[in-house]
């Protein structure tokens, strides 16, 4: 995101939000969760309006016949999802869009209070539309569609899309049940000044990063299969380790002092529980 921008892109330890800086920012506020919210139409539109062919001959790529496997809307007897007219995968990655969605609407809401500024609202919202467009689009592609696999055991779908849809799920608990823990262990006056260190946080010191990273890999892999979900997993894996702990890491250092020192060495696990 922005230190991919000209003038940021020497200084890794950047954080998209202000931390400890408990202001209102309504505008900022208002951007991201106005962003987010609208957000799932585009990969609606993609999927089902015609958009995503377009994009497809805008960057010379072939799309799927309408003839492929696992390409026609399914059929679920419930009117308000088969009126979508979309297939299994389809369904699924739109279900992740509003997921996804729906999980940062409600995190800036009712989870954050710190600062939000308008163009970092913007930033995080742009990347969130660009990284699910990538996985919506690459579902219709000839080359790059997970329906080109072979399809997972005892369903009619893809391995990778089932795959994928497991560890979206898992990675959207994980990051949704920390955070609210969290939320619940700040509000309560008596833990002023402490670090949270209780949960699902006893098994890895940022565990909602993990989460995080685990249902972006799902999405992807749903989308592109094997190999994408895993470069978005790695990805992720490095920008967590090399920006985002190095930053939070050095503000509850100097918040927390000790009692930071004495989690990190009672929580090996950085990122993800008894793996990373």
């Amino acid at each position: 995101m922005s230190w991919l921008i000209p003038g940021w892109a020497k200084e890794r330890h950047f954080d998209m939000i202000e931390r400890g800086r408990k202001q209102p920012t309504p505008l900022g506020g208002s951007i991201l969760m106005g962003l987010r919210g609208i957000e799932p139409a585009l990969q609606y539109a993609i999927l089902a309006r015609g958009v995503g062919n377009k994009i497809l001959d805008a960057l010379h790529l072939s799309a799927l016949p309408p003839s492929t496997a696992g390409l026609a809307a399914t059929s679920t007897g419930i009117a308000a999802i088969d009126a979508l007219g979309l297939s299994p995968a389809g369904l699924i990655l739109m279900a992740m869009s509003i997921g996804a969605a729906a999980k940062h609407v409600y995190w800036r809401a009712a989870l954050s209070g710190d600062e939000m500024p308008a163009r970092a609202a913007t930033e995080i919202s742009l990347f969130n539309a660009v990284a699910n467009s990538i996985n919506t689009v690459a579902l219709l592609s000839a080359s790059f569609s997970s329906l080109r696999y072979s399809p997972f055991p005892f369903t009619s779908l893809p391995a990778p899309v089932v795959v994928g849809a497991a560890l979206f799920a898992v990675g959207m608990t994980l990051e949704w049940c920390s955070e609210e823990q969290r939320k619940a262990f700040k509000g309560d006056a008596r833990n002023a000044g402490k670090p949270f260190t209780g949960g699902l946080w006893a098994y890895a010191r940022h565990v909602n990063y993990g989460g995080y990273t685990l249902w972006r890999a799902g999405f992807a892999m749903a989308g592109a299969g094997w190999w994408y979900g895993a470069f978005v997993g790695l990805f992720f894996l490095w920008d967590f380790s090399t920006r985002g702990v190095v930053v939070l890491d050095k503000y509850c250092s100097e918040r927390y002092g000790e009692a930071w020192a004495r989690f990190k060495q009672q929580t090996p696990h950085t990122l993800i529980p008894f793996l990373w």
